[in-house]
């Protein structure tokens, strides 16, 4: 009988010990996985912008050596991520392919421009720098126009402060969640125990010896929790990386250590202060109030 009922408490005790370290384990991965988002807003935003491309349409009467000179000083601006001249021929290539028949058979002519396609970095996709840049270019006397979707650069900006703000607010509302759930499953795991600590204590036991096994043992469950966290964390980037290699989450080792270091970090210190309070708590309480 005794046997029977020391294999029900250890099954018991494993069962509380394994929905501790799920509810860890669960939360600090989707806490990752928001953290990820919040480190990485900067560089998804970025990637957009720069798909963003300016075209310079040449007059017809532009020599071939100021094409290739406003190639070369285009390609050597701050401003610049890369330049591609498409000459009128391949501009209609593309166009007759896209709408599916050869409109120059129709028009009797080619009515587009040679142009250069310019992509520029992250930090100049703004509608005032967008502008600027654009007048310089438009300038030069053999420019005819210089093109590029003015109301998707305002409302790609809009949107970006939009998200990031909205991404912290819900990082911040996260966090406290998260720790509300683990705190509940640590409490759980203690008040079932609450005759052992009042028992310790009775006996005079102090408050911190009682305390410390406690402490210790959550502490393992919680690096066990972010440790399972981080592995499927780093699944995911994997796999994210391998769908979607032109976002770079991989490519920055300093973003990954302190994502990965405050998943760790954030485990151990949910579970020391929650097991302190549960812990304080029933210390505190007296016997009578142990049943309710």
């Amino acid at each position: 009988m005794s046997k029977s009922f020391e294999r029900y408490q250890k099954r018991k005790l494993i069962s509380s010990y394994f929905s501790v370290v799920l509810s860890i384990g669960l939360v600090l991965f989707l806490l990752g996985i928001l953290g990820l988002l919040v480190l990485n807003t900067k560089k998804m935003a970025d990637h957009f912008k720069e798909q963003i491309t300016i075209s310079v349409f040449l007059k017809d009467t532009a020599k071939q050596v100021e094409i290739d000179q406003l190639q070369k000083s285009l390609a050597m601006a701050d401003y610049t991520k890369n330049t591609a001249y498409v000459s009128k021929e391949e501009a209609a290539e593309q166009h007759s392919e896209d709408i599916g028949e050869n409109f120059q058979d129709f028009l009797g002519y080619n009515p587009l421009k040679n142009s250069l396609d310019v992509q520029l970095k992250a930090d100049f996709v703004t509608p005032e720098q967008l502008e600027e840049i654009a007048t310089e270019i438009g300038s030069k006397n053999y420019v005819e126009e210089v093109s590029y979707d003015k109301p998707l650069i305002g409302l790609l900006n809009d949107n970006v402060k939009r998200i990031s703000f909205w991404i912290l607010v819900a990082s911040g509302i996260f966090t406290f969640i998260a720790v509300l759930l683990i705190n509940s499953s640590i409490r759980l795991s203690i008040y079932s125990k609450r005759f052992i600590i009042k028992t310790m204590q009775m006996v005079g036991a102090t408050k911190t010896f009682i305390r410390r096994p406690f402490i210790w043992t959550n502490i393992k469950l919680g690096i066990i929790g972010s440790i399972i966290a981080m592995i499927a964390l780093a699944g995911v980037l994997y796999y994210v990386n391998e769908n979607f290699p032109e976002l770079g989450l991989m490519n920055d080792p300093v973003i990954l250590i302190i994502l990965f270091s405050s998943v760790f970090v954030l485990g151990l210190l949910i579970s020391l202060i929650s097991t302190y309070f549960a812990t304080q708590r029933f210390l505190n309480l007296r016997t009578d109030e142990l049943y309710y």
